[in-house]
């Protein structure tokens, strides 16, 4: 059975390197072996190592010092020492330093599996319980955002500063940017993290539905109407509530939303009682919303409401020294949530990565990297895995550069490989099936082209 776990087996002596491997193998493991600390570097420098069996007494550089090395190389390899009787106070001095346990010479197959079978437990319980817990909690704090990039570095202080205020926000940027993960942390920095955070997809329900999902109804409002409901707003008391795509909602909503930010208080539909509210509102767009009041398509009194407090992220094109740090956290999660130990993705792989433009933004890198991990064959992500970008030199030889006609293309071609099927298209963009929609018909894409 193929455990996705490599191991590099480290011994001066022939016989026991050969020996722990063949016995490693066997248990389904992959092996390698090295016959010194220096083989032993130059071989996690270019290849990651779950786990390192490693000779505590050996020419040249021991064990330990070894051990120290690693560390600077590969931190996430877990080390387990080999010893012999009289160095075990030795060993144990080496679990003290950061060594996961040690094995007696002559070492014993069995003991070998047990101490590797429950290193690998204990590694995965690890990290799923800290997934969990955060996927149990939806807690994200600022630390939990992941970027290398000045300008998102500069936009988490600006965020963290806010955070304590109950003024309204606006957060501008590209469908997939993360407005929402910002959006929590916002909230879970603030005074009003111990209350509920909610968030409403504007684009995602009919007027009608939307105007009783945010205010909630009375019994007998409308046909369906069958209890009394409390909407969103409700919900959010003394907490935040997240609007996104606000600049898709009509005109009537646009009115009641005004009257609930002036008011601090909404009414059910089908009820006269005024309900009194505090909430804080966090709203976020991917639409140019001045373009949208001097065209009247948005009012202008509730632009300037919501647009209190201005956040504006940046594509991922625009900061994409971010990538190698986003598709380590994305190979961390998807890690857990699909058995994987996938640990790296390659040179050629990362050069494609970084290299391709990115219209669906984070979400679809995310997308992307969970999709490789899939289809990949052992524990390092390459450039055949990544499927999705396979084309990206015809793509990118088009006449018309504009970002208009490259967002266009992307999204019919990905249409097309996926015969129009537009659940799974959006899930490949990284948008939502609204989102999809609404870009179909903005670019008049048709079936037939």
């Amino acid at each position: 059975m193929d455990r996705d776990v490599s191991i590099l087996v480290v011994d001066d002596e022939e016989i026991v390197r050969e020996s722990l491997k063949e016995w490693l193998l066997d248990d389904g493991y992959r092996v390698d072996t090295a016959q010194d600390g220096f083989q032993a570097l130059d071989m996690m420098r270019e290849k990651h190592y779950d786990i390192a069996i490693v000779d505590l007494k050996m020419p040249k550089m021991d064990g330990l010092e070894l051990m120290e090395k690693m560390k600077e190389v590969t931190p996430e390899t877990k080390v387990i020492m080999i010893t012999a009787y009289a160095t075990v106070h030795t060993a144990v001095q080496a679990i003290k330093m950061g060594a996961y346990d040690y094995l007696v010479k002559p070492c014993n197959p069995e003991e070998i599996s047990l101490i590797i079978q429950r290193l690998i437990e204990s590694q995965t319980l690890v990290k799923e319980v800290t997934y969990l817990r955060k996927r149990l909690e939806e807690q994200y704090r600022f630390h939990d955002l992941v970027s290398k990039s000045h300008k998102m570095q500069k936009i988490f202080e600006f965020a963290k500063t806010i955070a304590g205020s109950s003024s309204n926000v606006l957060i501008l940027g590209e469908s997939g940017t993360g407005k929402e993960l910002l959006a929590r942390a916002i909230h879970n920095e603030g005074p009003r993290a111990n209350y509920p955070f909610v968030a409403v997809s504007c684009v995602a329900l009919p007027e009608t539905l939307l105007e009783s999902e945010l205010f909630g109804h009375e019994k007998g409002a409308f046909t369906d109407a069958i209890s009394q409901k409390k909407g969103k707003f409700e919900i959010a008391d003394k907490g935040t509530i997240f609007l996104d795509e606000i600049g898709d909602i009509s005109p009537k909503l646009q009115l009641s939303l005004l009257r609930v930010i002036q008011e601090k208080e909404i009414v059910r539909v089908g009820g006269e009682r005024p309900i009194k509210l505090d909430v804080r509102i966090i709203a976020a767009t991917n639409r140019d919303l001045k373009k949208l009041v001097y065209e009247g398509k948005f009012r202008e009194d509730l632009y300037y409401r919501l647009n209190v407090i201005t956040i504006e992220i940046p594509p991922l094109r625009e900061r994409k020294e971010d990538i190698p740090v986003l598709v380590s956290h994305f190979i961390e999660k998807f890690n857990v949530e699909l058995k994987k130990n996938v640990q790296k993705v390659s040179e050629d792989a990362m050069k494609m990565l970084v290299k391709y433009n990115w219209p669906g933004n984070v979400r679809e890198l995310e997308n992307v990297i969970e999709r490789a991990m899939v289809v990949c064959k052992d524990n390092i992500i390459r450039k055949e895995d990544i499927g999705l970008l396979e084309k990206d030199d015809e793509f990118l030889n088009l006449p018309d550069k504009t970002l208009r006609s490259l967002e266009r293309e992307h999204i019919l071609r990905i249409l097309k490989e996926n015969d129009w099927n537009i659940q799974r298209s959006a899930e490949i963009l990284g948008i939502d099936r609204a989102t999809l929609y609404n870009k179909i018909k903005k670019y008049n894409l048709k079936q037939s082209a």
